[in-house]
């Protein structure tokens, strides 16, 4: 698969660009995410440097027979209308495995938000592990790993410091980037 995805990569331009050591357990903060794209960008990116990832996606797609695909893919289903604790459960699940890798659009949606969600970082300060900060550029047909970051536990700060990474990225649909 490592070779079929760099081959597709390269085939339509794309690039990786700072790639940064693989670590065991990380939440991966992808964005912007403004496409269905995204999901198979992330996924190719991933397979060309032979490396897993986890991903939540909407419980919605979870239907026949897309449950199967997504679920194969590494699709964890989230009910964003429900109040169960989401990031308790994942924080578990790192907790449960010796390698671990969820990525997480911290804008939660396709569609403009007026600010980033922030379930990926508290998914990532339970589970006491670092978030992974990625970026997908359209113009520059770039996928861009920028840094490892160890939330501090300041939301505001940190945040701040997070969405700096992505101010230059430019997603599929422009206009639904909410950074």
């Amino acid at each position: 698969m490592r070779k079929i995805s760099n081959f597709i990569l390269k085939l339509f331009g794309w690039r990786i660009v700072n790639v940064l050591p693989d670590v065991p357990k990380c939440v991966i903060a992808v964005a912007p995410h403004t496409s269905n794209l995204d999901l198979f960008m992330g996924k190719l990116v991933y397979w060309a440097l032979g490396r897993k990832a986890k991903f939540l996606i909407k419980k919605e797609w979870f239907v026949f027979p897309l449950n199967l695909i997504f679920r194969a893919l590494g699709g964890i289903p989230v009910a964003r209308n429900k109040n169960t604790s989401m990031t308790d459960a994942l924080a578990e699940e790192f907790h449960r495995h010796d390698k671990l890798q969820i990525a997480v659009t911290p804008e939660g949606t396709r569609k403009h938000v007026p600010e980033w969600k922030k379930g990926f970082y508290f998914i990532a300060m339970k589970a006491q592990v670092p978030i992974l900060l990625a970026g997908l550029d359209y113009t520059k047909k770039e996928i861009v790993f920028f840094d490892l970051f160890q939330p501090t536990g300041n939301l505001d700060e940190d945040m701040a410091v997070i969405q700096a990474y992505y101010k230059d990225m430019e997603g599929k649909h422009p206009q639904n980037f909410s950074n």
